[in-house]
Formats: structure tokens, sequence, C-alpha cells
């Protein structure tokens, strides 16, 4: 007999995850190659933090390429999100059971996100986002900092492989404590995601739980090599499979 799941959490990273691109080489590929070519090469170089490459690409990007706000905008509207990808979040949202809330999980930035999901008319999709902060400050300027700055009294202490800017695996146990504490203590977490460090949220998932990997990329390289996973793993390619995974699953259906 099948253990009913009248709640359900449905976590999603958002780069390559939600979306089909990466948000923070995206607008560089469509505003500056040479940008995009020094990002690859500070990243590779590995003296920087990520989220501070991204930072500075992003700074040059505006004081020296001269792109404005509306440019930095449109570049990610133009960022592709699938359309089956829609549908199957919004099925989300409108069945009736199981109850399902959406937490977005992300090495992005809060500006980025938002962008883009106001674009495609999701602005309320998510009941949390957490990501980078980032702003337009009163100069107009794109500003980007860590979830965790660099001098805050507290850091994380991740020994999985999360970057410095944020443990994923922390965040998400302290988002289900938070919601358990307020009664929404979930019978299923699903999380969908496809980046290295969606590896340590998902060695914190239950049995009942299931991870949706997309194919090709660091987290099913992880999952193969290291293992230790207690849920559910299942692999997609294009989004047109998330909404497939989840109709099979009864993860979005009407009563």
């Amino acid at each position: 007999m099948t253990t009913p799941i009248p709640k359900q959490l449905v976590v999603y990273d958002f780069d390559w995850s939600f979306v089909d691109q990466d948000t923070d080489r995206w607008i560089l590929e469509v505003l500056s190659t040479p940008l995009r070519r020094e990002l690859q090469t500070l990243n590779e170089e590995g003296k920087m933090q990520y989220t501070d490459i991204v930072a500075h690409c992003v700074a040059k990007l505006q004081a020296t390429v001269g792109s404005s706000r509306q440019e930095i905008e449109d570049a990610l509207r133009s960022l592709p999100v699938h359309p089956a990808m829609k549908r199957a979040v919004l099925a989300l949202k409108a069945a009736s059971y199981p109850q399902t809330t959406l937490f977005c999980l992300s090495n992005s930035n809060q500006v980025f996100i938002d962008v883009i999901l106001k674009h495609h008319n999701l602005t309320d999709l998510f009941t949390r986002i957490t990501t980078n902060n980032s702003h337009w400050n009163e100069d107009g300027k794109l500003i980007i900092t860590r979830r965790i700055a660099p001098d805050a009294p507290k850091q994380h202490g991740c020994k999985i492989g999360c970057s410095a800017n944020m443990c994923k695996g922390e965040e998400l146990e302290a988002f289900l404590a938070e919601k358990k504490l307020a009664g929404d203590d979930y019978s299923r977490v699903i999380y969908v995601g496809d980046g290295g460090n969606d590896f340590c949220p998902l060695l914190r998932l239950r049995s009942t739980d299931l991870a949706l990997v997309r194919k090709g990329f660091e987290l099913e390289q992880r999952i193969k090599k290291e293992g230790g996973l207690k849920c559910q793993v299942k692999y997609w390619t294009m989004g047109w499979e998330i909404e497939e995974h989840y109709a099979e699953g009864g993860i979005a259906r009407q009563l």
C-alpha cells in the first residue's frame, strides 16, 4: 500500500536545473565574449571564490563595456527556460494533492533569478529563494555579494565540498527545521539539481525522498563516484522529462 503524501517540498537549483543555462555565464556570453573568457580563466586558476569572480566580471561589464541595467536585464530575459519545465511547476502549484511547496536553492543571485521569473510570470512560484545577495545601487550598478560574506562571524562548516559562499545542505536543513516548527512537516522532498554543490543536500535526504538529477553534469559524476545517498535517484536530460517524472510519480495530480 502506498503511503499517503499530503505535503511535499520540491527544491530547485536554478542554473541548468530550472533554466537551461548558467545565468552568470549567459549574460557575459550575450554581452561580452572577452569577459566570458576572463570568468573562465579566473575560475580555472582557482585563486578567487566563484561568486567573487562573477561580481568582478559584472562590475567590469558595466565599467568598461558600458552595459546598462536594461541590457543586462534583457540578456537575462533571453535566457532559455524549457516550456515543459514551466508546465511542470505550474501543475505542482495547481495540484490539490499533494500540497506542494517550492523552494529555490541556488548559487546564482537574487537579481538574476527575480528578473527571469518575472519575465516568465513566475514571480510567486517559490515560497523562498535562497541565493547570493545582489541589488542595483543608486548609480544603476549591479552589486553582487556572497550569501555568507567572507568576514561574517559565522561561516558554514561543510566538509562535503560546498563553496565558501553557501552550504546548500545546511540551508536545506534550516528551511526544513523552520517549516516543521510552523507545522509543515513534509512527507516527501524532491530535489532537482545538476551541480557538484547539489550533492551535499542530497546526502541529507531520506529513503522516501527523490533526487531528479540532470545527466551530463557534475552532480551525476559525484553520485556515481562517491555514492552514499539514501534517497531515490532518477535522471533527466530535458525539461519534458521532468514533466514526465512528475506525472508518472503522482507528484502533481488533481483530486
